[in-house]
């Protein structure tokens, strides 16, 4: 997937007046968020357990190369192959090269933001392969032509109604005549329609919610099924991983699995959550003839050690971007990349660079909403500040930005004509709203009233009631 982050202001703004994408954003504040909370106050420990897995996670991420070194052995003593590579293009070619040793025609995949972040489906489809999204969302974005916008909700973006269309326009071989005015029957044709690509493929590639040092097993995360039979039915097993997917023990993805359905879907847990540890065994009665994991870095050892290390306990929840004010007004295409919302703001800039993304960090009103619910801990927010601040030593701010900062910051370390100009402008502003006490206009903040109203300041400065003496701010 080519990165489109540069545009991400016009993308933004299309996003804006996209009407039909205005409708269908309404379902994440109407169903997500209020999930989510439901669930979180069901469960008492909640926030005991968020303590836990950010511990767990900071442990794994701070001893990585042991625990990477310690699944290895033991994925591979279970009769798996460990492919490590280091960029999108060594990953893809591990996947081609298993892929066209075992004659491979088609691959059904589970959803995978990795496979996005390595484009792997346009290589398979170069390569004289067909790859068949089958999670329901990625399968309807699959037949759109269009990216995931949201990392569990992949077509949240879409209507009923544009799914309907899609699958009149492709499934033609279906009598024309046919009932999909309920969401059950558009379901139940995506299954009848999948269910025969799960017995003709001849690989099946799903990704990695975890990785287990302890027992070498991959886990993954579905309430769909069909990772499960993505899975076992085709020759070969391929799992798509990240170094940062690593936790110790069975026990620690444990708790961490107690947060990640209630944080992303509302739910105690998830209808399936499947381990793999190996090939098929004798005596088994279905699962793959060989196992490979394939473990992509991608810029992710970078991190390590730096400002930007906690962004590695992710999860991929989606529980930031649920209740981000800036992701529920625009969705996931505008920002360009694989990971949108608060999450993308501060991996996509670590992962393609600043120079490419640094639009993205300065997309947040900084609330703290997406601080506050996710189930890890991640300090977003602070992290977001970091990447701005590497934005503008890099001389990468618009001109017309680093120009103002560098005016206030010459006026704010003169603090008596610091106070006199800020008095002024006070008093002007508070004077041009009248009684009314909102700004319908201002010059030079046009970008602001051209959409709200501007509140002129009021009363006394803070500085000025705390010099007076005057402690409450009632």
């Amino acid at each position: 997937m080519k990165p489109a982050s540069r545009e991400f202001k016009n993308n933004a703004s299309r996003a804006l007046n996209d009407a039909q994408l205005q409708r269908a954003l309404n379902t994440v504040q109407g169903g997500f968020i209020e999930k989510r909370r439901n669930a979180a106050d069901k469960l008492p420990e909640f926030e005991t357990l968020r303590d836990q897995a950010r511990d767990i996670k900071n442990h794994t991420l701070e001893h990585l190369d042991l625990y990477l070194a310690e699944w290895e052995s033991k994925a591979t003593a279970a009769g798996g192959h460990v492919h490590w590579c280091e960029t999108p293009a060594e990953a893809r070619e591990a996947i081609l090269s298993i892929c066209k040793r075992l004659n491979a025609k088609s691959v059904t995949k589970g959803k995978s933001m990795i496979t996005e972040e390595i484009a792997i489906n346009p290589a398979l489809a170069d390569a004289g392969i067909d790859p068949v999204e089958t999670d329901l969302g990625e399968y309807i974005i699959q037949l759109r032509g269009e990216t995931p916008s949201h990392i569990i909700a992949p077509a949240i973006h879409v209507t009923k109604d544009q799914i309907e269309a899609d699958f009149r326009k492709t499934h033609t071989h279906l009598p024309g005549d046919r009932n999909l005015d309920e969401s059950t029957a558009l379901v139940n044709e995506a299954r009848q329609i999948l269910r025969q690509k799960y017995i003709e493929a001849d690989v099946g590639i799903t990704g990695a919610n975890f990785l287990i040092a302890e027992t070498g097993s991959s886990v993954i995360v579905t309430n769909e099924g069909n990772g499960d039979l993505t899975q076992t039915l085709p020759k070969a097993h391929i799992v798509m991983a990240t170094i940062d997917k690593m936790v110790p023990t069975l026990e620690d993805v444990s708790t961490i699995l107690r947060l990640l359905a209630r944080s992303a879907t509302g739910q105690e847990f998830s209808a399936y959550t499947t381990w793999s540890t190996g090939p098929r065994r004798p005596g088994d009665l279905d699962g793959p003839e060989e196992y490979h994991v394939v473990v992509l870095d991608n810029g992710r050892s970078g991190m390590l050690g730096t400002e930007f290390q906690d962004v590695l306990r992710c999860i991929r929840c989606g529980a930031c971007m649920n209740h981000c004010p800036v992701y529920q007004s625009i969705g996931g295409h505008a920002y360009g990349w694989v990971y949108p919302g608060p999450i993308g703001s501060v991996l996509t800039p670590g992962l393609i660079g600043v120079d490419e993304a640094g639009q993205l960090p300065n997309a947040s009103t900084f609330c703290g909403r997406c601080e506050e619910v996710c189930p890890m801990r991640i300090p977003l927010p602070k992290m977001m500040r970091h990447w701005r601040e590497k934005e503008f030593e890099s001389k990468l701010t618009p001109h017309t930005v680093r120009t103002g900062l560098g005016l206030w910051s010459w006026l704010a370390r003169r603090p008596g004509l610091y106070h006199l100009a800020t008095g002024i402008a006070a008093r002007a502003l508070s004077a041009m709203a009248g009684r009314r006490g909102r700004l319908r206009s201002l010059p030079l903040a046009g970008g602001w009233t051209r959409h709200r109203d501007l509140p002129a300041p009021q009363g006394r400065s803070f500085q000025a009631r705390w010099k007076s003496g005057e402690r409450s701010m009632q």
